[in-house]
């Protein structure tokens, strides 16, 4: 599996198998509903204390944005390893930057 990285995609390894994830705008404003967030200042500060519930709603946004739909709609469900999801989402974040 291939990850555009000018598009700002990667690939981890997630629930057994390679996954392509993507910080997009409609990422950030899912990431903002789900954690209860007025902007990007207060995310930014959420995201330095998340709760399992809330890396699960981070990996989920990331998840849509790299087209993988279907496992992020299944996530609560999957057998996804809270360190390989906590990598994701931090790889995930140094590819935007």
């Amino acid at each position: 599996m291939g990850a555009n990285g000018a598009r700002g995609e990667v690939v981890a390894r997630l629930a057994g198998g390679e996954r392509r994830l993507c910080l997009t705008l409609g990422a950030l404003a899912e990431m903002e509903t789900a954690l209860g967030c007025d902007g990007l200042a207060t995310l930014a500060e959420r995201m330095r204390a998340l709760s399992a519930r809330d890396l699960t709603a981070v990996l989920a946004a990331l998840l849509r944005g790299g087209g993988e739909g279907a496992l992020a709609d299944g996530l609560a469900d999957a057998a996804v390893d809270p360190r390989e999801a906590a990598e994701a989402v931090a790889k995930a974040f140094a590819a935007a930057a």
